[in-house]
């Protein structure tokens, strides 16, 4: 609830997986719209605590996320991720982190589990020509090991001097588009980048 009275689900949890989408599809996002809702008393009138947005890409690609915080929101939606673009999809794909129950358990939101991608060329006989692939990611480290890892790469940024540069713009310009999206909700406008 502290949480819910500061930002929405899109601003917190969707600017990790756009981040993603930006890095999958390496073209420019161009728009976005989203919606929300305010499904609880227990939040400020201007917040929502359930949203979805959809992003398009200057290749022709698509993002799509959908988050939510509350005892309302649903055991299935909670966990669908997944991008489309002209040479197919990718589809994370965590069985076991979103199964019933798992909704609240800030593990089940950080697991991968699998990555299905789906490779869209067809042949002359208007078969795919690759199958689905999964990758496996049954090995990731949970939500605090993930933690640990930026720490110690941060530490050693400042230890090593590293040059940050990308992946601050690369953070900064995923915030700008969850900020986008939050405007999208709350204007119910489509939002230019």
């Amino acid at each position: 609830r502290n949480l819910m009275k500061s930002l929405s689900p899109i601003v917190d949890c969707a600017v990790h997986y756009i981040d993603v989408m930006c890095q999958m599809t390496r073209s420019r996002p161009v728009q976005v719209s989203a919606i929300g809702a305010r499904l609880t008393d227990d939040i400020p009138e201007w917040n929502y605590n359930y949203g979805q947005l959809q992003i398009r890409f200057e290749d022709g690609s698509v993002g799509w996320y959908e988050a939510g915080w509350g005892p309302m929101v649903s055991d299935n939606a909670f966990f669908i991720k997944d991008v489309f673009g002209p040479m197919g999809s990718v589809s994370i794909v965590a069985k076991e982190a979103s199964r019933a129950g798992k909704s609240d358990d800030i593990d089940s939101h950080t697991k991968t589990e699998s990555i299905k991608v789906h490779h869209a060329d067809i042949g002359p006989d208007d078969e795919f020509v690759k199958p689905d692939e999964w990758i496996d990611l049954t090995d990731e480290p949970n939500h605090q090991e993930l933690c640990n890892r930026e720490q110690r790469y941060f530490l050693k940024a400042i230890q090593e001097d590293l040059d940050l540069t990308h992946p601050t713009e690369d953070a900064i310009n995923s915030l700008r588009i969850a900020f986008a999206c939050d405007e999208s909700v709350k204007s119910g406008q489509v939002i230019m980048l």
